[in-house]
């Protein structure tokens, strides 16, 4: 037997029982991350192209169970906050790969993805900085790794500190990297907190064509980044609910498939933690990733908790 074939079909099979109501997400998380940890991965690069994909649709189709109003509203109310976040993130990235020596298209990569969409926004960013295969290796390898982590103990604070559900998802939606994480998150702390934080982390999502236009400006490079299908297919969705309130059965059908298609992508983003990656991101970029990332989630949650951001 081929030594892929057996990892091949134990991980094909993991992914097909998440379709299984009673398998949570972070249930499926966890059982990737052993996977990915304890056992030879067979295909990492396609279970990443796989995993963007169904989570392109997922998002997609957790449109169908919002109405289009309150998309509106939570991504009106996150608009400011995204705003100042993203720039703050962005200065203070800088800075702090500066302090720590590391090489400045990697920093970049790093600040970009902490502050708008993780690895989206890494891979928009990089050709305008013309970043080589291992800064853009590294930089997506320290985010990566921080989305895992954050799927597991942000959930954990949020119930400790007492936010409710809508604190949350705004909580996560600002102060977790790739969408993948942040959605994951909302599904694990409930329904509500689940819509505001997909609409509001899309909103946020969307400022990696201005950021990135702005940085090719600054560079004189001629690469123009492309606008996020899925973001246009979860405001269509969240549309069609609105102006078809009829088709309500078919809606909710797709909204809990999307759910179920949620589960199966973060046990395959939890496979792709292994630990080539571990290793992969080296001590100086982890470390500005690390303390760009604990600084920008407890501003935001105090912010939160406060009362200045709601």
């Amino acid at each position: 037997m081929h030594p892929d074939r057996l990892p091949r079909l134990i991980l094909t099979a993991l992914v097909l029982a998440c379709a299984w109501p009673p398998v949570t997400a972070p249930m499926a998380l966890g059982v990737g991350l052993l996977f990915g940890l304890m056992v030879r991965h067979p295909d990492p690069g396609g279970a990443a192209r796989l995993s963007k994909t169904l989570l392109q649709m997922s998002v997609v189709g957790l449109g169908f169970g919002l109405n289009i109003s309150q998309v509106w509203e939570a991504g009106r109310t996150g608009v400011i906050y995204t705003l100042v976040g993203i720039g703050f993130t962005l200065l203070l990235g800088r800075y702090l790969g500066r302090w720590l020596r590391v090489p400045s298209r990697t920093a970049a990569l790093i600040s970009v993805g902490t502050a708008i969409c993780g690895g989206s926004a890494i891979a928009a960013l990089a050709p305008v900085v013309e970043a080589d295969d291992d800064e853009i290796s590294v930089s997506l390898a320290a985010v990566f790794t921080l989305n895992a982590v954050a799927l597991f103990i942000f959930p954990l604070i949020g119930h400790w500190v007492g936010l409710d559900q809508r604190q949350f998802g705004l909580w996560a939606a600002l102060a977790i990297h790739d969408t993948s994480s942040v959605v994951g998150a909302g599904a694990v702390y409930g329904a509500t907190a689940l819509a505001v934080a997909t609409t509001v982390k899309l909103a946020r999502a969307a400022w990696i064509a201005p950021v990135t236009l702005f940085a090719a400006w600054r560079r004189g490079s001629r690469t123009r980044p492309k606008m996020p299908w899925f973001i246009l297919g979860f405001l269509a969705a969240a549309v069609l609910r609105s102006v078809v309130p009829q088709g309500d059965p078919a809606w909710d059908v797709l909204s809990q498939a999307s759910k179920r298609i949620l589960v199966a992508t973060l046990l395959l983003i939890g496979s792709g933690m292994t630990r080539q990656v571990l290793r992969r991101v080296g001590l100086r970029p982890m470390v500005q990733a690390v303390t760009l990332w604990i600084i920008v989630g407890s501003l935001t949650l105090g912010a939160i908790l406060g009362g200045w951001v709601s």
